[in-house]
């Protein structure tokens, strides 16, 4: 290693050895902890991801309703239940809006699941991320579900963590779950008190669809200027 000799200035020939050089310090820099990296998708692979995933619950659903001793809960079309959905949708949209600019956690989470999930998606597709959950994850979890575990608050509230669970994308996106498995408790009720699947089927379609929307317009918005 290259020296300037200083420090031989006072090594005495009759020495055996010179005495060592000392070795720079090299500056301690802290590390950072660094965001995962965003595993990005495809829009083929986000669509194709939520066909299969409606798949298996209708799938699930059915099976259940085959083998278990229960019926589905009613679904009934009418105007006053479907108008009651869209009103409960545009209400869990704004508690999720008011969530995400009081809980940092949630704000990170949902940025997070969002950015996978929409950023690869057209407009037109969201239309798919509205009904394609909306029906599938309502006939399983509250179609299905409440039914099967009594219809009573012990039912929400299982129906409601299994929802939550399935939002699930990692260690870190628990403040996802947390959020998910409260709206799920919403939903729970609402099909509860009200006896028609059609309640929060609606309300769930409007949520995707409204949340999503809304999303995607913002992040157009931030690549024009």
């Amino acid at each position: 290693m290259p020296h300037d000799g200083s420090c031989y200035n006072s090594w005495n020939p009759r020495n055996a050895l010179p005495p060592p050089c000392p070795i720079p310090k090299k500056p301690v820099i802290e590390q950072q902890k660094q965001e995962p990296e965003i595993p990005y998708l495809t829009r083929i692979q986000v669509l194709g991801a939520m066909g299969a995933t409606a798949i298996i619950l209708l799938i699930v659903a059915k099976l259940s309703l085959y083998f278990g001793n229960f019926s589905l809960l009613s679904w009934n079309f009418n105007e006053k239940d479907l108008l009651l959905g869209v009103g409960l949708g545009f209400v869990i949209t704004a508690l999720s809006g008011l969530t995400y600019r009081l809980w940092t956690p949630y704000r990170k989470s949902a940025d997070f699941y969002l950015e996978v999930i929409l950023k690869p998606l057209a407009l037109p597709d969201l239309i798919w991320l509205g009904l394609l959950p909306g029906l599938s994850e309502e006939l399983l979890f509250r179609g299905v579900m409440l039914p099967a575990l009594g219809l009573d608050h012990l039912a929400v509230i299982v129906s409601s963590l299994c929802f939550g669970v399935l939002h699930l994308s990692g260690s870190q996106q628990w403040p996802y779950v947390v959020w998910a498995t409260i709206v799920g408790i919403i939903l729970g009720y609402s099909a509860l008190l009200s006896g028609n699947l059609l309640v929060p089927i609606a309300a769930h379609i409007m949520t995707n669809l409204i949340s999503s929307y809304m999303w995607k317009i913002w992040q157009l918005s931030k690549t024009k200027k």
